[in-house]
């Protein structure tokens, strides 16, 4: 068995929770572009190149009305801005990786990243091809849970009013099973009173930079306290 084989099987059941997570979100993507007169292709496409999960449900809103290009690009900014902070985070986990590192970036959504930082490779299997099969597989899910919704739509007729609430209920999922696997609490209380604080201060639709930013600070300044509550 080679090492991408190996790394292949080691990846494979840390992704599984997030299988069950986006066949449903992916799906309801799916179903929500396909409402607008898009079909599977246009599923199948935003998901390989766009890939950007909240934003691909705001590109929903963006296709079917029209919008300025430059518009497009600060909203995208906006809504994808904690994907700095991620990026920023992964730096060196990324070294080293080599022609893999360029995917391992554009792969990096919040569930991917949750699973980078938690999960470690087994002994015996390469870092690089571990960190991109699992990388590779979410992506996987998400294409086909959007290509499954667009089809599903384009056969069945129905109400999709709230359906992107999934995407909500993903989030408080991933937030659950982060508590449960540590026992470390600090870093997720810092980013909800970080939150919870920006949101009073700037408002619901100016608060994630500023709260990313202040979890960053808190998080670099306090990193050693934090690593020897990890210990």
């Amino acid at each position: 068995m080679n090492e991408k084989t190996k790394a292949l099987r080691a990846a494979l059941p840390y992704t599984i929770p997030v299988l069950t997570g986006y066949m449903v979100l992916g799906t309801a993507y799916g179903i929500l572009l396909s409402s607008k007169g898009y079909s599977f292709l246009w599923s199948a496409l935003t998901s390989l190149f766009i890939y950007a999960g909240s934003m691909q449900f705001v590109s929903i809103s963006l296709l079917a009305a029209g919008f300025h290009p430059l518009y497009a690009c600060f909203l995208t900014l906006m809504v994808n801005a904690r994907h700095l902070f991620y990026g920023i985070s992964m730096l060196s986990e990324f070294q080293g990786t080599g022609k893999k590192k360029p995917y391992l970036i554009f792969g990096l959504t919040d569930e991917t990243f949750s699973l980078l930082c938690s999960a470690k490779a087994p002994a015996g299997i390469d870092k690089g091809w571990f960190m991109f099969f699992i990388t590779l597989l979410n992506q996987i899910y998400w294409v086909c849970g959007s290509i499954l919704g667009s089809i599903v739509s384009s056969l069945f007729h129905f109400n999709t009013m709230g359906i992107d609430f999934v995407l909500t209920a993903l989030f408080v999922v991933i937030f659950i099973n982060q508590w449960k696997s540590t026992g470390n609490h600090i870093p997720v209380l810092t980013g909800l009173c970080a939150s919870v604080l920006c949101r009073i201060i700037f408002g619901s639709s100016n608060f994630i930079v500023p709260a990313m930013i202040a979890i960053l600070i808190f998080v670099t300044v306090f990193q050693n306290k934090i690593e020897s509550r990890n210990t």
